[in-house]
């Protein structure tokens, strides 16, 4: 008989799958074990790069999306093992998770299934991985937020057991599906998934049934996983907050006999969290609805106080406060037609044009409702200062708070945790990549004889064993492991150690043509130029980026006399003075004030004006790096905006008037 049999159920994770599959190849140890895959009907390519990278493994292909508890069953029937393995995709083991799962089996035969510790990517319990039942008490606690708000409690915390230690093995109600190992026994006893949940719950349902039957069921602290938890969500329409909800109301309603008071208390419970999660992920769209909403109610009050004489006393009484909101209210509705609240970005320019529509309604309806026509200079100037308003706090919180702001044009500072040339191979992917920013600070290497090496134009900078200090020193804020270099037992210990850093771990595919992080894949493979959408070809983009070149130049033109007298006098170079110099350059159009170094063109590929300044001088690179100097230029061309613009002449400003000696 087969020792194990490992199941995944695959969405659409096709990079993690490739690194999970990866990660089981090495925790095998002379383990006989089959490994079944059942895609759930993706379309990224699961199917035809299992098929090529890993023919040993056994695949069951849906034609559509059936659900995990189905997913898995499909396989538990054809499954050979003496013991089941349930996996997600998004996970990566150990070298000794399998070894050490089954070990524990052997020695407590009152065990029918058990659960591993599971981790965040930042090396945080995931507290999914050990769970009470959500009975009604359970489940009312959870709701209401008791559990959170009392994580130590006996009492209010039993959902998810946050007051027993992480770091001890014990006895639990149950254990996540996203990995779960049960005996063959125990299916063939009970069973396998209950349908009836599409995804969440089956596995509690699973876990409570194998009680009924006197098995036990185990949190086993001595190994861990990583989970990247919710990533076959993310590529779906599923609605998960709902799901999540109606598995709780359906496992209550099916072994606890449901009240109509739990009932209640679930169904308001979807309710509630579906509006904290819509409020979420539409907070800045909400928040600029409601300053609109405040300033321009301001607007009609100090345009009242400003127009109102002896001749008009201000509103009349009885339309106060009213006169105050309704109008606000028509514009706010007026700009949300206008689509000027986004759930990702401020946009000044909707806000305006959506003014310009208010202005014009609000103006004619003062004609069909005369007794509400109480004046139209205060319209005027409510108008006026709503420009400025609108503008000016919009202006404000991109600049300072660099919200709404959809690009990052910050470099992450990267360490790579290898000491080889595919290490190195992967540094030069990283720094001509166009899609995401990547300072390579150096590398890390796996013991403290390598340090001060090279590994192609990098110095090893530390080892595995003081990364954390490296990490603190260096202000890094991205690690990549390259999986060929390390052990998986090495970068659970790392994530475990750095836990709190706030840095991101990721994963290098074997190949170098992908990264696994903790929000998304970042794809390494180079992509044809010109079939990337970029900014800077727009329309829309470059008349902008016209009109700010063009009244820039012309304030500053204001200061370029007594610029060009000062570098007339003055015997040591001047940075800002030779910035200040080159505006003529800019009025004349031949160059921009942001824009590429060199050139205007790669190939047949338009990067913008050739600029003052641009990414390649706040970034620190030298002349001579003609490949990073095109990347980040092409990363310019294909972000660029007005907002963008503003903060590279921000940071270059800072760096030429602030810049201390070394």
């Amino acid at each position: 008989m087969v020792d194990l049999s490992i199941i995944i159920v695959n969405y659409n994770v096709k990079e993690f799958l490739l690194n999970l599959l990866d990660s089981i190849r090495k925790a095998l140890n002379n383990l006989s074990v089959e490994i079944i895959v059942v895609d759930n009907a993706s379309e990224d390519g699961s199917v035809d790069v299992i098929k090529e990278k890993f023919p040993e493994v056994k695949l069951i292909v849906n034609e559509k999306n059936i659900g995990f508890g189905a997913a898995n069953n499909l396989a538990l029937k054809i499954a050979k093992g003496k013991y089941f393995l349930l996996l997600n995709p998004d996970t990566i083991l150990r070298e000794d998770t399998l070894v050490k799962m089954i070990e524990f089996f052997d020695k407590h035969p009152e065990c029918g299934i058990a659960g591993c510790k599971v981790l965040n990517p930042d090396g945080t319990l995931q507290l999914a991985c050990r769970r009470g039942f959500p009975g009604p008490w359970t489940s009312f606690t959870k709701v209401m937020g008791l559990s959170k708000l009392f994580p130590k409690s006996r009492l209010f915390a039993r959902y998810n057991l946050t007051y027993l230690d992480e770091n001890q093995t014990y006895e639990v109600d149950a254990v996540s599906g996203a990995f779960m190992m049960l005996r063959r026994e125990v299916y063939e006893k009970i069973g396998g998934f209950d349908s009836q949940f599409f995804m969440y719950g089956e596995d509690l349902d699973l876990c409570y049934r194998a009680q009924k039957a006197n098995y036990k069921v185990f949190y086993v602290h001595s190994t861990e996983i990583i989970h990247y938890k919710g990533e076959s969500t993310k590529r779906s329409k599923i609605d998960e907050t709902k799901l999540f909800y109606d598995a709780m109301h359906l496992f209550v309603k099916k072994h606890f006999s449901s009240s109509f008071i739990v009932e209640g208390i679930l169904q308001l419970a979807i309710l509630f969290r579906k509006l904290l999660a819509f409020i979420n992920v539409y907070k800045l769209a909400i928040i600029s609805f409601l300053l609109d909403f405040a300033f321009f109610s301001l607007c009609v009050f100090i345009a009242e106080q400003i127009y109102a004489s002896e001749h008009w006393q201000g509103f009349p009484k009885y339309v106060i406060p009213w006169i105050y909101f309704v109008p606000a209210l028509i514009q706010v509705i007026i700009s949300s037609l206008s689509n000027v609240y986004q759930k990702l970005s401020i946009s000044v320019l909707k806000s305006l044009i959506s003014l310009f529509y208010g202005f014009v309604i609000l103006s004619s309806l003062t004609y069909f409702f005369k007794q509400f026509a109480f004046s139209r200079a205060v319209v005027l100037i409510t108008y006026v200062l709503a420009l400025i308003f609108f503008s000016g706090w919009r202006i404000f919180v991109k600049v300072v708070f660099k919200l709404g702001l959809v690009s990052n044009s910050k470099k992450a500072r990267t360490l790579i945790v290898g000491n080889n040339q595919k290490s190195s191979e992967l540094a030069l992917k990283l720094k001509s990549n166009i899609t995401s920013l990547y300072q390579i600070v150096g590398f890390v290497g796996l013991n403290k004889k390598e340090i001060g090496e090279k590994v192609g134009n990098y110095k090893i900078l530390g080892a595995l064993d003081n990364i954390k200090k490296l990490i603190m020193e260096e202000k890094i804020e991205k690690v990549i492991f390259s999986s060929d270099n390390i052990s998986f037992e090495k970068i659970f210990s790392v994530v475990s150690e750095c836990q709190g850093l706030n840095v991101e771990f990721m994963v290098a595919g074997k190949e170098l043509d992908y990264l696994v992080g903790k929000s998304s894949v970042t794809m390494l493979d180079d992509i044809p130029l010109l079939k990337i959408n970029y900014n800077i070809s727009s329309f829309g983009h470059r008349l902008t980026k016209l009109i700010f070149d063009y009244t820039l130049s012309l304030i500053l033109l204001l200061i370029y006399p007594f610029i060009f007298l000062l570098q007339k006098f003055s015997s040591k170079k001047n940075d800002f003075y030779n910035f200040i110099l080159q505006v003529p350059e800019v009025l004349k159009g031949k160059k921009s004030f942001v824009g590429p170094k060199f050139t205007s063109y790669y190939g047949d590929l338009y990067v913008g004006k050739i600029g003052l300044t641009g990414m390649w001088f706040v970034e620190n690179v030298s002349e001579e790096d003609e490949e990073e100097i095109k990347s980040l230029d092409v990363f310019y061309a294909k972000n660029q905006n007005i907002w963008l613009d503003l903060e590279i002449i921000g940071r270059t400003l800072s760096k030429i008037l602030f810049r201390t000696e070394k």
